[in-house]
This record gives structure tokens, sequence and C-alpha cells, in this order.
């Protein structure tokens, strides 16, 4: 211990050596998000040139080596001439200094994504290498840098050279980032939505290594983008036609929001065009605006049941909606930039959208009334579910003498390592059941295929004795009802056959779970088990195979042996108790698969195509991939 803590312990970080010691303080991290963060940084500022009327194209170069990037606007190109106070070119200051650049005083830039002036200089001290080339005043020049540091002074490039604007080239640092291969097509989506909501800024995107090049303009800006949101996410409108509003006073507004028949609410808001994924004060005011609107369109026609309370969860189920403000001083919650905090603009939204939702709902009668029908569809549904929800609770509560007679316990229930395997079929529980550890292993055997809940009614979901058992068994509830810390058991393993059979019940499984209790997933509760299909036999030895992939490799590592016997099991409930137990029980020697979701919107589409009430997804799932069928069990 060091007991001689005086002056000279203490470090002042000068330049960009706070931005190299400490990067998740103005990226987030240094994982993938941190990473395409610094491609944002750069295309935000073209993406403000473009906003304030001065560039109306924007380039993105993924290089061949997949860690270069390139972005180029016709802008006004960053100013090269000599600061007064430093004597220093402005495009190095703009690179090299902490809060130095044009969105300070208001005068260049009316709005703005960028406020703190760190966002290019960021992005150079996290580069291995850093390039930047101005077009202005009829003349080009560069100015390289290497980790932030500049390599030799401004260049003016020879030649007359035509037109403005600025092009910035960097390469991640491999020192500071684990991993500094871009995603291309995470670079694709956000520069689709940046001219989404940019209406007619032109952008372009150039993947070297594909050699591909798309360009992105859209006339109609988020109407257009709400139309590829509602068909990504599989979200089939209610009505037609959907609301628009756009309104300029101190801050610019433009939204548009339609009701789908899905069960959730999706909102995508965005801030002088950055994504606010955490929301913030624009969001609370588009919500608070429509519920208002909305409750004043229902009071004033008299349409709530008697009985029925309608609250905002079920005036906002179904929703998709796209939220835009400009506004001059944005306030956001850190450098990443994703939750808005001016509390002016909360006010300002409500009490745009509040009497334009009125008047729309009026003006469009047969359309109103549509929705009023789906909201008062999903309060009924709420409180059928509410009801069920409490009534399992009740019936569950964690209490021994109320679980299900099905469930086979262990010794040491109520967490610690405890896990519950959840299996198909009283044949296979009954081999598992013989061959756990009943000390902390705990078996459920659900008869046959489980219920599809998504296609069917939360009230039909809860009245499935398979669905109560499980709930029971469980014990932390369902939907809003649920609470980790009633948890029965550690992990949650679901076991079914190896074959396309198991693979659907495991299906239907993950679709309950996602839907209904996805804290289970988030937090690292649930687990799929791998029963082999195979069992091969090599003279004396003998190996487990998973699959007819895991079967083939067996045989080629060796192959040229004779006495090879291949056996196929049939399903879980013909293995002796002993073998499931080597194979698929035993943590010493199991596989298991964690359950996790890397992408929500791509896992919420999937789910709703393979297993929604809507069969065209999966005719044409089928269809397009009916070539690629060797083997069809049907």
């Amino acid at each position: 211990m060091n007991n001689q803590y005086s002056a000279k312990d203490i470090v002042a970080l000068e330049g960009l050596d706070p931005v190299r010691k400490r990067p998740g303080m103005y990226i987030g991290g240094v994982n993938s998000a941190g990473l395409h963060h610094l491609v944002w940084e750069i295309v935000d500022n073209s993406v403000d040139e473009a906003m304030n009327g001065y560039a109306s194209e924007i380039n993105v170069t993924l290089q061949r080596d997949g860690q270069t990037i390139t972005v180029s606007d016709n802008g006004r190109g960053i100013p090269v001439d000599k600061h007064p106070k430093t004597g220093k070119p402005a495009l190095e200051m703009v690179l090299t200094v902490l809060h130095a650049g044009g969105k300070f005083d208001g005068k260049n830039y009316k709005t703005s994504g960028g406020l703190h002036g760190v966002g290019a200089s960021v992005v150079n001290a996290l580069s291995k290498e850093l390039t930047a080339v101005v077009k202005r005043d009829g003349a080009q020049y560069r100015m390289q840098f290497s980790k932030g540091i500049l390599q030799g002074k401004l260049q003016r490039l020879k030649g007359a050279i035509r037109g403005t604007g600025t092009t910035i080239t960097f390469s991640p640092d491999p020192t500071i980032f684990p991993k500094t291969q871009f995603d291309s097509e995470t670079i694709r989506q956000r520069l689709e939505t940046v001219s989404f909501i940019h209406r007619n800024l032109k952008v372009s995107y150039t993947d070297e290594a594909a050699g591909t090049k798309e360009t992105f303009q859209h006339e109609q800006g988020i109407v257009d983008f709400l139309s590829k949101v509602l068909k990504q996410r599989s979200a089939r409108p209610i009505h037609e036609m959907p609301f628009v509003l756009r309104d300029e006073q101190e801050h610019r507004l433009e939204l548009v929001f339609q009701w789908s028949e899905s069960t959730d609410e999706h909102v995508r808001s965005f801030v002088n065009g950055i994504p606010t994924a955490a929301g913030g004060s624009h969001e609370i005011g588009f919500r608070s605006g429509l519920i208002k609107g909305v409750r004043n369109y229902i009071d004033t026609h008299n349409l709530t049941p008697r009985g029925l309370k309608i609250s905002s969860e079920d005036i906002r189920e179904g929703l998709v909606a796209i939220v835009s403000v400009f506004t001059p001083e944005p306030q956001f919650q850190g450098q990443t930039k994703d939750r808005l905090n001016n509390p002016e603009v909360q006010p300002f939204v409500e009490n745009s959208l509040r009497p334009a939702v009125e008047q729309w709902m009026n003006n469009n009668r047969s359309v109103a009334d549509g929705i009023v029908a789906r909201i008062i569809a999903a309060a009924r549904a709420r409180a059928a579910s509410r009801a069920a929800s409490e009534a399992v609770l009740r019936k569950g509560g964690g209490k021994r003498t109320m679980l299900p007679g099905k469930l086979s316990d262990c010794i040491a229930a109520g967490r610690g390592e405890s896990e519950l395997f959840i299996v198909e079929g009283d044949s296979a529980g009954g081999s598992a059941k013989q061959g756990r550890d009943r000390n902390f292993q705990a078996i459920l055997p659900l008869r046959g295929k489980v219920l599809n809940t998504e296609s069917a009614t939360v009230k039909k979901m809860l009245e499935n004795k398979e669905i109560q058992d499980m709930l029971t068994a469980i014990g932390c509830g369902i939907g809003s009802q649920v609470n980790l810390s009633n948890l029965r058991y550690e992990r949650i393993i679901l076991l079914a056959d190896a074959d396309s059979d198991g693979h659907h019940i495991t299906t239907l499984l993950l679709t309950f779970f996602y839907r209904h209790i996805p804290q289970l997933i988030s937090e690292g509760r649930l687990y799929i088990a791998q029963p082999p299909l195979y069992r091969v036999d090599i003279g004396k030895e003998t190996f487990w195979a998973a699959d007819d992939e895991d079967r083939d490799r067996i045989l080629s590592e060796h192959s040229g042996r004779t006495n090879v016997e291949i056996t196929r099991f049939k399903g879980l409930g013909e293995m002796m108790p002993k073998v499931l137990w080597e194979t698929t029980l035993n943590p010493a020697s199991r596989r298991l698969l964690k359950v996790e979701v890397d992408d929500q919107l791509e896992t919420d589409r999937v789910i709703s195509d393979l297993m929604g009430r809507d069969a065209s997804a999966r005719f044409h799932f089928i269809m397009d991939r009916a070539e690629e069928v060797e083997i069809l069990d049907v």
C-alpha cells in the first residue's frame, strides 16, 4: 500500500489521451456497438451538413479489408484556414481537440446531432489511421493522423478542384478494439434509416468485398419508413391510412403511426436524425398526446363498454410509430445520445399531437371506430389475462402441496443449483426420472405437442393443462406478473427427442417462453438439452452423435475400422436411464445450449412467421426452400 499520496501522483490527461484511456466514456464501450459508433459519429457530421441545407449526398464505403470506412459528403467542407487563437488549421482542431467544432454558437447549424464537438476527435483518437480530405475554395486539402497524432502538416493537393465537401477515411485501432471488422448489414441498415429520416437525402453505400452498391432516397421519408417497419415485423395494419403529422414551431416534429394486429407496441424515435433507443422526453410527449387524444375521442362518443377499464397499454397495443424531432439545443444523455432529456420537448410534442389525433379520428370515423374496437378487444383480453394470471399465481405460489402431480421434484428445490427438465412425453419422462440425480434435478413430463401460444388467445393458453403445470412448477408467474425471485429452479431445461418432432416441440416451448416469460431468457435461465440421435459403436468404443452430420463426422474420423454398429434412437423413451444420464443429464458430460436473443427484431419476425396465424409467410418459406430438402419425413 502506498501511503505517500501527494500532488505528484495526480495525472492530468491531455489532448486525446482521455479518449484512449477511457473509450467507454465516449462511445459506450469497445464492443461491436462501440466500434460501429465510430461510423455513426462521422456519418452524423455529414448528416448535419445535409440537415442544414448544405449537402445533398452522402457516400459511405466499407473497403475490401472490412476494417476501413470512408465517409464523404458534398457539404461546405471543414474549414482549413488557421484559427485566430491557436494558429492551427481549423481541420486539425476539429480532429484533435475535444470540444472543438462549429455547432456551439448556433450560426452555422440550426439543428445538429453533434453537440459537444468531440465526435470526430474521438474517432481520430481511436483510429489506427485517419485521413481527412477537404474540398473548398477551388482547392483540395489533406491531413493524416495515427492514433490521434498528426502525421505531417496540412497538404494542399495539386490542381484545381470543383465542388466542396469532406471525406474521412479511418481504420479502428486494434489495440483498443478486440474486433475491428465492421458488420456490413449493420451499416447498411443505419444508412437506410438516415435516408428515411431526412427526406430526399441521397445516401449511397458501397461494400467493396461484396461488390455491391446501394443508393437510398425516399420522397415520403418516415411514411416510407413506417411501411418498411410494418413489413419487417410482419405486423398487419388494421387501417390502411396512417396518421401523419408534420409541425414546425420552435422545434420541428415529424411523426407517423398505424395500429396493427400485433400484440405489442413498437416505437422508433429520433432527435436531429440520431436514433434514441432509450427514448426520452419526445417519446413521453408522443405517448401522452396520443393517449389523451384517443381518450377524448372515446369519451366524446361514449364508446367505452360498461364495466371495462381502458388503460394506456390497451390504447398503445399494436401501435407501430416513427417519431422524429429536430431541436436547436438537444440535451442527450451521454455521448452515445440514446436518450433525449430536454423537458420542453415533451409538452411541445404532446400539445401538437393531442388535437391532431382527435381531429383525425373525428374526420375518419370508420377508421377511428375500427381502432377503438381494437383497443376495447385489447382491454378485454388484458383483463382476462390478468385474472387468469392471478389465478395461476394463487394456485402455484411455490407451495409444494400445490405442485402438479406429474412433477417429480428434486430434494433441493428452491434454486441453488437445482434444475427443471421439461420433458417430451410420459415415456421419456419415466427414463429421465430414473436416470436423474434426484438431489437437484426435477422432471416434468408433458403430454404430446404443446399448444402453439403464438396463435392461441391468452385465455385459451392459460386454460391449457400442460401450460398450467409448467407455470405452477416454475413458480415465477407470467406476463406482467413475472417475479423471478419466486423462480423455483436455477435452470429450466427443455428436453425433447433429437428428431424433427422433438425440434417442433422445442420450438413451441421456446415460443411460449419468449412471448410470456422472456425474463428467463434475458437472465440466462433457459437451456435446451442436446440428447443424441445416434449411438455409434466402433469396436469396443461407443460414440454419441447429435445428428446426421455428427454421425458422419464420427465415421469419417474412424474410417477403415471394422465392427461398426449404428443405432438410431426413436426417442428418449427407449434410452436406458443410465444412458440418458451419461449423455444428457450428467452436468459433467452433457451438452446444453443456452437460449439467447441477439436480435430482438429478427427473433420477433421469425417467431411471427413460423408460428403465427398468417400461414402465407410459412408457405413462402417452404416454397423458397423446397429444392434444399433431401429427405422429407411425412
